[in-house]
């Protein structure tokens, strides 16, 4: 498993959410406390939103504790929007391609957990992308091929209903699975952060919003970023995330009975969020 985090909001230093929090996503590198390893070391990135609509992105196979430069490119560099990650393997070698966040075009993609039996159905996934989808891709990760299937079945129009489909494809391909689907990601155009918790057994990897209170943003993350999680709220499972400027949307991923095969759902952002958590997120047991 791995950790992330994303920020939307007022233009902040990155590190006041990578490096300065008591339990920033640096720290979370070394003591992670809801997922099955503690430690995360097997590389890092990091990609934020400028004027430029396409994200800088600076990722690395150092773990994240290690990288003399980490430090200093989180004070210099001021973001609106940002999305950073430390890795723990499950899947892919540890290679800068393997590293998130994963960038085409102006849209940048993390994931954490793993996609069940992703061995078997991995050629087959695969084929389903068009030439230029998969052309681009360079790694080797279930996490890469995941983005390139939500931009193939329509992130850039409509991401909740991309991820539905893409879902419901991998679901499919995969039939009767001996091991689970855990998957928590997060993944942005520059101008809303989207983000969604699913599992095949209720124990997708942990996700919490909380406020930068200084600034005034909102950050979306695997673990709370400080000890006092009172401000923290935990994202239930199987539920898709909106955040961008007009506040924070939470739509059930199942499709309620009344919906279309390709229902269009509006998010509805609301501009607060409750202040205490909904639940305690449940963390795979150690396999």
């Amino acid at each position: 498993m791995c950790r992330f985090a994303a920020y939307h909001g007022p233009t902040i230093p990155l590190e006041r959410v990578i490096v300065l929090p008591s339990h920033s996503l640096l720290d979370q590198s070394q003591n992670a406390t809801e997922a099955k390893l503690s430690v995360n070391g097997d590389g890092f990135g990091v990609a934020w939103y400028g004027q430029d609509p396409t994200p800088g992105l600076y990722r690395d196979v150092l773990p994240a504790w290690s990288d003399g430069n980490l430090r200093d490119l989180c004070r210099m560099i001021q973001a609106p929007l940002f999305l950073a990650h430390v890795r723990a393997s499950t899947i892919g070698a540890t290679s800068r391609e393997n590293c998130h966040p994963f960038r085409h075009g102006r849209w940048a993609f993390m994931h954490n957990g793993k996609i069940g039996e992703f061995r078997r159905v991995r050629r087959a996934l695969e084929a389903m992308l068009p030439d230029d989808l998969y052309e681009a891709r360079c790694g080797s990760t279930d996490s890469e091929l995941l983005f390139l299937l939500l931009l193939a079945h329509g992130l850039t129009t409509d991401p909740l209903a991309a991820v539905r489909r893409t879902l419901d494809i991998i679901s499919a391909e995969q039939g009767a699975l001996s091991e689970p689907n855990r998957i928590t990601c997060a993944f942005t155009d520059g101008q809303t952060i989207y983000a969604f918790r699913t599992s095949s057994d209720g124990r997708s990897p942990s996700l919490y919003l909380g406020r930068d209170m200084d600034a005034g943003g909102t950050v979306l993350a695997s673990e709370p970023l400080e000890v006092d999680v009172a401000r923290w709220t935990a994202v239930p499972d199987g539920q898709f995330v909106a955040l961008n400027g007009h506040g924070v949307s939470l739509v059930p991923l199942a499709k309620g009975p009344g919906d279309g095969a390709e229902p269009r759902v509006q998010p509805t952002f609301e501009t607060s969020f409750p202040e205490t958590p909904i639940e305690t997120v449940a963390s795979p047991s150690p396999a």
